[in-house]
């Protein structure tokens, strides 16, 4: 084996093991529920139907339907095993490892050089985000197709290989499919055209270079105007009302600044930076001085250094789109939008550190010594970051505790521990968040949440009052408003409140489902019977609506409103669509069987749905077992959804 290929294999092995414990990690309640495990076109795995929706929604503020296919594709082999899921980020990060040595080795020549930018790469904890958390599959997915183009790109370059030219275009499409940060690389290319492929020096070549990235420029483009719809879409683009400019074009030298302190000092990392109230007009001149000197020094040394110009612009024109001047979101900045520039800052560092190696005549073994102590220092602190990343109360605690007034990491807390079902640990910790963010809409709709697992409906109420106040005309939040008169006896008011749901969004198919569950209660079975098809026309894929009108066309003791031969249809679709591993809708399909006298196949149901049940470390499986004995004795189960008590005055 040639020495080029035993360190490219020794960099991808040595990198699998030291992000191996990630293996031992479960989802995270920040983001990886959105994007995978609460996700059903993700988690019914990779089908036709799937794939049309990667390519077709604007999921999340996002559109990346290879990212989105990935994440199918792994739950068509592994299931919800969140083990394997990291392991494939963790697999893709050692190939990207292995890519960007091969990439530097081939540009450079230069192979003790390409290895420990490569290794830093790898190892430096500042890559943990992008590693350790699946929902950024997007990051270490994206930037593996970068490296590929790049290759194929130098390889043209080097040898006029028109193939490598399409394979590298054909890449970089499908690393805009994976996350659309790469919309900068065509600028990429063109600084490697400077250095180290010169291609800049040769005068038939000038024009040339920029003529071949037109069809670069253009996929950039529409990749541009697809992430601008997505985000407007999703209403993840902060207005300038919210966040001023100047406060943006403060921040901007003030976060690349921060990122390079990363790189050399990577404490306090945190998932979830706030954006601070207000910046020192000191601070930020201090930072701005900073940006300029090393301006200075890539101007300077852009003949005797080229690399150090190449590598800082690399580096900063790759965070462009990242940066904040279109914010998206409230974070100041994220650990995860340096994977891909920190190649330009690695090559910038470690070639003039080697230079000036050479020109101050340190001894080798010294250099070694120095570089060998580095990466071990790398791999300490990456090992230590990484536990932090086991858990989300883990995550969230330890982001709270490196970061000052972090609201959005106290939320996210307070998720995890109401998902442990420690509710008033959680409470505390949400009205904790609300003393420091009380203009979050998010707050308000996650304590009203809160406070309706808790059975306290008036205060849910009045947060997602609140909640809509600051977030008017949506739709969710008002259904939740429909659901909460609801438990609290106000049926008429739910119905109405219902009605304005379905005004605010005509496309939101949840208060159709509501607004059927109180028509039940009211003894109004044929309009709620209308409802539920309504429904089911507007999303006749949801398997958790198709479950929902499976269980009340069943089960109801009002024969008239029973369809027990459509509610099987409805249920075996649902289980289907689920992929046989959600015990409601087993259960619902058992109601179903049982409804037209299978009472077999409703046995084998329910017996599922405990198993199930089981897994999940569900409790008050009581009625599970109580449908079990009667599906044995060849009986139906039957309810009456009629409210008992008188409905409250309106």
């Amino acid at each position: 084996m040639s020495r080029p290929r035993f360190i490219a294999l020794l960099l991808a092995l040595t990198t699998l093991i030291v992000f191996l414990p990630a293996g031992r990690f479960s989802f995270l309640n920040y983001d990886d529920n959105d994007y995978v495990s609460d996700n059903p076109h993700v988690n019914a795995g990779l089908t036709p139907a799937g794939v049309k929706w990667a390519f077709t929604a604007f999921h999340a503020g996002n559109w990346h339907p290879l990212t989105w296919i990935s994440h199918m594709t792994d739950c068509t082999l592994f299931g919800l095993n969140p083990g394997a899921h990291h392991f494939v980020n963790i697999l893709f990060h050692a190939a990207n490892a292995a890519l960007l040595f091969g990439l530097l080795l081939r540009l450079t020549e230069r192979i003790w050089p390409s290895a420990l930018a490569a290794a830093l790469f790898a190892w430096h904890p500042l890559h943990v985000e992008s590693v350790a958390w699946i929902s950024e599959r997007k990051d270490v997915l994206s930037t593996f197709f970068a490296m590929l183009t790049l290759l194929s790109y130098a390889k043209f370059a080097r040898q006029n290989c028109r193939r490598s030219f399409w394979l590298a275009l054909a890449f970089f499409a499908l690393g805009l499919l994976a996350k659309p940060m790469l919309v900068t690389l065509p600028f990429v290319l063109l600084l490697l055209d400077y250095w180290p492929l010169q291609r800049f020096s040769r005068s038939n070549f000038r024009r040339t270079v920029w003529i071949e990235k037109i069809p670069f420029f253009a996929l950039t483009a529409i990749s541009c105007v697809i992430t601008f719809l997505a985000q407007k879409n999703c209403e993840a683009v902060v207005s300038l009302t919210d966040i001023s400019l100047r406060y943006r074009l403060e921040n901007a030298p003030v976060a690349v600044v921060n990122y390079l302190l990363n790189f050399f000092v990577p404490v306090h990392l945190a998932a979830i930076y706030p954006m601070p109230a207000k910046f020192s007009a000191l601070q930020v001149a201090l930072f701005v001085a900073v940006l300029a000197l090393i301006f200075i020094a890539a101007w300077r040394w852009r003949n005797i250094r080229p690399y150090f110009s190449v590598g800082w612009l690399w580096f900063l024109g790759t965070l462009i789109p990242v940066i904040g001047i279109v914010q998206v979101g409230s974070a100041a900045m994220a650990d995860r939008y340096t994977y891909l520039p920190s190649v330009g800052f690695f090559i910038a560092v470690i070639f003039l550190a080697a230079d000036l190696a050479v020109q101050f005549h340190t001894p080798k073994i010294l250099v070694t010594a120095l570089a060998g102590a580095l990466l071990v220092a790398c791999i300490f602190a990456t090992e230590f970051q990484l536990q932090f990343w086991r858990d989300s109360e883990t995550l969230f605690r330890r982001t709270a505790a490196v970061t000052q007034n972090n609201d959005v990491a106290l939320v996210n807390l307070g998720v995890a521990l109401e998902l442990q079902n420690r509710q008033t640990e959680a409470l505390a910790i949400y009205r904790q968040a609300e003393k420091l963010g009380p203009s979050r809409y998010q707050l308000h709709t996650n304590l009203g949440n809160l406070l309706a697992k808790m059975n306290q409906h008036a205060e849910a109420l009045a947060e997602f009052r609140e909640a809509l106040r600051r977030r008017p005309g949506n739709a969710k939040l008002q259904n939740f408003i429909g659901i909460e008169l609801a438990a609290l006896g106000r049926s008429n008011e739910a119905l109405t409140a219902f009605t304005e749901a379905e005004a605010f969004d005509p496309q939101y198919v949840w208060p159709h489902v509501e607004a059927a569950k109180t028509l039940f209660k009211l003894g109004r079975d044929a309009e709620a019977v209308d409802e539920l098809r309504t429904a089911l026309r507007m999303a006749p894929d949801n398997f958790k609506i198709l479950a929902t009108a499976a269980y009340y066309l069943a089960a109801n003791e009002n024969a008239a409103a029973r369809d027990s031969k459509f509610a099987v249809l409805l249920g075996s679709k649902a289980n289907l669509i689920a992929g046989g591993n959600q015990p409601a809708v087993f259960d619902a399909l058992g109601i179903a069987c049982a409804a037209n006298g299978d009472f077999t196949n409703a046995q084998v149901c329910v017996e599922n749905a405990l198993t199930l049940a089981t897994a999940a470390k569900m409790k008050n499986l009581e009625l599970l077992q109580k449908r079990l004995e009667l599906y044995k004795n060849r009986q139906p189960w039957r309810e009456s959804f009629r409210a008992t008590n008188a409905p409250a005055k309106d």
